[in-house]
């Protein structure tokens, strides 16, 4: 799975990580629904975190698309709100 995260780079995650984005991903979504925006944000830290940790970085040259894009990481509740879907930012 190629994530990019917006504001910095793409990332290539193996099957493991990419699960766990995924639930982390659902995570944040269910978020997006309360009001919660300190929970918000340290649940979207932990979204972030793995793509970071355990995605390779690929050179700018590689052009190959994302399948997931998440918001900056400086990104506010409301601004997840219009980014974030029900089924969450990874396509079916």
């Amino acid at each position: 799975m190629i994530v990019r995260i917006l504001t910095e780079q793409q990332y290539e995650l193996d099957d493991e990580a990419a699960a766990e984005v995924e639930r982390l991903d659902q995570e944040v979504v269910d978020l997006c629904q309360g009001s919660d925006e300190a929970r918000f944000h340290e649940q979207f830290d932990r979204l972030v975190a793995p793509v970071r940790t355990r995605g390779t970085p690929l050179s700018d040259d590689d052009l190959r698309g994302s399948d997931l894009m998440l918001p900056p990481p400086d990104t506010s509740m409301e601004e997840a709100r219009r980014e974030f879907t029900a089924e969450g930012l990874i396509p079916e």
